[in-house]
């Protein structure tokens, strides 16, 4: 369902409901529509529970009117009119809370509720049992028109988990900022790096044993840190910390046995986090101890802190400068999910499915526990983990799925004595471990997060385990490590952190680099990675993003297995050039398929300093799918039954540099390269200065337009002494100037071509002015724009060379190029500058013209008058103007409506029925075509 689908339906749903409704008669139909309509849950009476029955504490049945156990929310449900904060009559003087209460008690350990709802038509009353002491959240009938989506937790059981976490990882993130920054002004030298890598140790400890106090892994009363650390004064804390690392790290039976102090009482944790490795630590001020003490561990709760949102927050914190450079993003939770669930856990869900719908519970046993050991055979493998949010989600993921799984074992297994579950000997049941999950890391510290947060995720699903199985499960000291390597993962064997022969699945969200912006060591790693089946460097690697060399890494590394790798990745790799440049050599070097992909999409991290980027996911590895999934921008799937380099349901094939068109459309080129140091160039100021000084002038000075000139419709002006005789040149000494400016600027140059155009001061480096009008538009247009403007000059008008030109474009040229035919092709072959579209003349010399009729011809010639006329109405705006998506008057709108069909027409799309992508498809199509029929 749709906003605009929910909102429809929550006025409906409001207005149906006003004024009425009794609890006997009305309570099923008022939820059930509720649920169904505006909220959307599927299956609704399958999957609710009306007139539940319990047993009360009297002995006698009670009914729950409303029971949704996969959310866990009861519901009770009053007549029109009833007071819900008050005593009720026939029901001992409880208040319909209370009553809802007493049906909560009565439910077995594992159904209840996570949240009791009141209501009586008019009011809808929510209680969050998570709560110490709950108070109502209220709601008026009216309230769901606008506030549907507060509504999601009755379906959707993670959503209020999440944004829970994400609230408190987030809360901690900036204690851990705060003690970071007090720690840090007492280093002798905090510039050291070694003093800082210290630092960063110390933080990651301090965050360990802060989520060990409150998540109760240090002891069961929650505070022992806290006592500990508290009972010594400033100046002796720092001996205090060390004393206590040192005790993390000693085994039980090595420890000193008359000891009976606090220290004693904390138990070994094992795992390397707390071994001696002279990490220095910083005397302790009235300013870290109140950080430390009084706000991270007496002032705030660590236990529902998300390691997954944690850790990039952690990290993000402490290493921002690290972060930006290295190009690290952090993906959010719902954007792991987009390439973890079709990769892997889609398939897993769906199996286990399968086998809880056996009734038999002889036969649907045994293939539980083969479930089980499969999901415990299972091994990831993340080659730029980053603070690991990746691996930890992956982990939880598993986890709650083996949960399902061991809950399902035991109900096969359980006998019933007075509505106990009876359990044979205390075996831990949990076979997932995060021994199964590796990583790469180039950061140390980073590396250390990663650990921690792992360590984190495995702490938490130990409680929910617990919970299940009902029986405590050890956690110290820690007996599974997870195997996080620093490393380049560029340089590195990724088999000697992993063997490919038992790894499984390859996944994550490499550093974003674009090839402008890369490091000479970056630009090493590239050459180094990218490679064709010989081994060699691959041609125009220089013009790969950093992501890039992740793919070729992945490529070799899967050969001769049926790993499946998947990548966040910028949409870069899979437009213009860089297409033919990867996945060219990919598909055919190495047999490399796509199974899956997410065309463009936006995200936003989780991180403090957020990044904004055009993403895409893609999938792939040398076993093809029985099905292929294409997510476009709204994320839903397709089935396809093949998705190219560009990421588009059509055949393989790669747009090549041409030199001309493939269908001999008159020749395109860029504007004229000044390379003048601005001498040449004028703003109006400085013309009118030299035209009132040098009238003569006036006669050489001309209207000049680079791409953003041109879209603002404010050009500048520009010295053109093509045609100026020496003896006028002369008569103009301010003119004289810039031209011997220009001179002297050029010979400073090293290149050859430059040198040479010192010799012709007078003239651009590089002249390409039309001599008729031309046909004109920006190389770099924003992506906002559903069209790239396009006009036509005055041949009096210098073309810049941020421009684009057309010399012999005819009206019939303009229209098929301002149509959404050819934007479609050039959205997917133009190169991209940050998002925006960065135009190339092979974008246009191998898009497929149509052959036209004289009737389709004159059509098209017709509605791209339209445009030109539509476009005069407002001769006062730009191109900037009326261009914008929120500005775009309606006459032109309506224009370019007309001219997008008689283009399609003349193609003989399917005006009603092609998608973008189905006609950037044909379009392919109709290239290959003319290859083969050109070679």
């Amino acid at each position: 369902m749709t906003d605009a689908d929910r909102r429809e339906a929550a006025r409906q749903f409001c207005q149906r409901w006003a004024g009425k409704g009794k609890e006997d008669e009305d309570a099923r139909s008022y939820w059930i529509e509720f649920l169904q309509n505006v909220i959307g849950m599927e299956n609704v009476t399958e999957r609710v529970d009306f007139e539940k029955k319990v047993i009360g504490p009297d002995g006698n049945t009670k009914r729950i009117d409303v029971y949704i156990p996969e959310t866990r929310v009861l519901i009770e449900q009053k007549s029109l009119g009833i007071a819900l904060d008050k005593p009720q009559q026939g029901h001992n003087g409880m208040t319909p809370y209370e009553q809802a209460k007493m049906y909560d008690n009565s439910l077995p350990f594992d159904e209840k509720s996570r949240w009791i709802i009141v209501s009586n038509f008019e009011e809808i009353w929510i209680y969050n049992l998570n709560d110490r002491k709950p108070e109502p959240q209220k709601f008026v009938l009216s309230d769901i028109q606008n506030k549907y989506s507060l509504f999601d937790f009755l379906v959707n059981v993670e959503q209020k988990k999440i944004s829970e976490e994400m609230r408190v990882s987030i809360e901690a993130g900036k204690f851990v900022g705060l003690l970071y920054d007090a720690l840090l002004k007492e280093y002798i030298d905090p510039e050291n790096p070694e003093s800082l890598k210290s630092l960063n140790m110390l933080c990651v400890r301090l965050v360990f044993c802060l989520y060990a106090e409150d998540a109760h892994i240090f002891g069961s009363s929650g505070r022992m840190f806290y006592e500990y650390m508290n009972q010594f004064e400033t100046k002796d804390m720092r001996k205090a910390l060390i004393e206590l690392f040192r005790t993390l790290d000693t085994p039980e039976e090595k420890r000193d046995k008359y000891d009976k102090s606090i220290l004693s009482k904390f138990p070994y944790v094992n795992g390397g986090l707390f071994a001696d490795e002279n990490i220095e630590i910083p005397n302790f001020t009235e300013e870290i101890r109140d950080v430390l003490l009084e706000k991270a561990s007496d002032g705030f709760d660590w236990s529902d802190i998300s390691p997954t949102i944690f850790g990039a927050v952690f990290e993000s914190t402490l290493n921002p400068e690290t972060r930006r450079s290295g190009g690290m993003h952090y993906t959010s939770i719902e954007n792991i999910h987009k390439v973890i669930d079709p990769l892997f856990l889609d398939d897993l869900k769906a199996e286990l499915e399968e086998i809880l719908s056996i009734k038999v519970e002889r036969s649907k046993k045994p293939k539980l526990e083969v479930f089980q050991n499969k999901l415990a055979s299972l091994k990831w493998l993340d080659p730029a983990c980053g603070s690991g949010n990746f691996l930890t989600e992956t982990y939880i993921s598993i986890r709650r799925i083996e949960n399902r799984a061991i809950r399902a074992i035991l109900d096969c297994d359980r006998s019933q004595i007075d509505g106990q579950i009876v359990l044979g000997e205390a075996v831990n049941p949990i076979k997932v471990s995060i021994n199964a999950f590796f990583g790469i890391e180039i950061n140390d510290f980073a590396v250390t997060v990663a650990k921690t947060a792992l360590w984190i995720a495995e702490s938490q699903m130990i409680k929910e385990t617990e919970d299940i199985v009902h029986m405590s499960l050890e956690f110290l000291p820690l007996k599974t490590q997870a195997h996080i390597v620093e490393g380049n993962a560029l340089r590195m064997d990724w088999n000697e952190v992993c063997s490919k022969h038992e790894l499984n699945y390859i996944m994550g969200n490499p550093p974003f680099v674009g090839a402008r912006y890369q490091t000479d060591l970056q630009k090493n790693d590239l050459e180094y990675a990218c490679v064709d089946k010989s081994g060699k460097t691959v041609d125009k690697v220089g013009f790969i993003d950093y992501v890039g060399g992740w793919y070729y890494k992945a490529a070799v590394f899967i050969q001769n297995t049926e790993i499946q790798c998947a990548f966040v990745s910028t949409n870069s790799i899979c437009q213009g050039e860089q297409v033919a440049i990867i996945w060219k050599n990919l598909f055919h070097d190495f047999s490399i398929v796509i199974n899956f992909a997410y065309q463009t999409f936006i995200w936003d991290s989780e991180a403090n300093e957020k990044a904004h980027v055009h993403c895409i996911i893609v999938c792939m590895s040398t076993k093809p799918r029985k099905n292929k999934l294409l997510y476009s921008d709204i994320g839903k799937p397709s089935i396809v039954s093949n998705i190219n380099g560009y990421l588009l349901d059509a055949p393989d094939c790669f747009i090549d540099r041409l030199s001309k068109s493939l269908w001999n459309a008159p020749k395109i080129t860029n504007g004229n390269r000044a390379y003048d140091g601005n001498n040449l160039v004028l703003t109006s100021e400085e013309k009118d200065n030299i035209v009132l000084k040098e009238p003569i002038s006036k006669n050489y000075i001309k209207k000049y337009f680079m791409g953003a000139d041109l879209l603002k419709n404010d050009p500048r002006y520009v010295i053109w002494l093509v045609d100026c005789p020496p003896n006028e040149l002369k008569q103009m000494p301010l003119v004289m100037k810039r031209v011997a400016a220009v001179k002297e600027m050029r010979l400073k140059s090293k290149n050859t071509s430059t040198l040479k155009a010192a010799d012709t001061p007078t003239l651009f480096q590089m002249i390409c002015q039309p001599k008729n009008d031309y046909l004109a538009f920006p190389r770099v247009s924003s992506q906002r724009r559903r069209y790239i403007p396009m006009t036509f000059l005055s041949n009096d008008c210098i073309c810049g060379d941020k421009l684009i030109i057309i010399p012999d474009a005819t009206i019939f040229l303009f229209g098929l190029l301002m149509s959404n035919v050819h934007n479609a092709w050039m959205r997917v072959f133009a190169g991209r500058l940050k998002s925006d579209y960065s135009y190339s003349s092979s974008v246009y010399n191998s898009f497929p013209m149509p052959t036209v009729t004289k009737e389709q011809k004159e059509k098209i010639e017709k509605t791209g008058r339209g445009i030109l006329y539509a476009r005069s109405l407002y001769h006062d705006s730009s191109l900037a103007d009326l261009y914008d998506p929120l500005t775009m008057p309606p006459e032109l709108q309506k224009a370019h409506i007309a001219n997008d069909r008689a283009v399609m027409q003349a193609y003989g799309f399917d005006i009603k029925n092609t998608s973008e992508s189905d006609c950037v498809a044909a379009l392919m199509k109709m290239y290959q075509d003319r290859i083969s029929k050109e070679k």
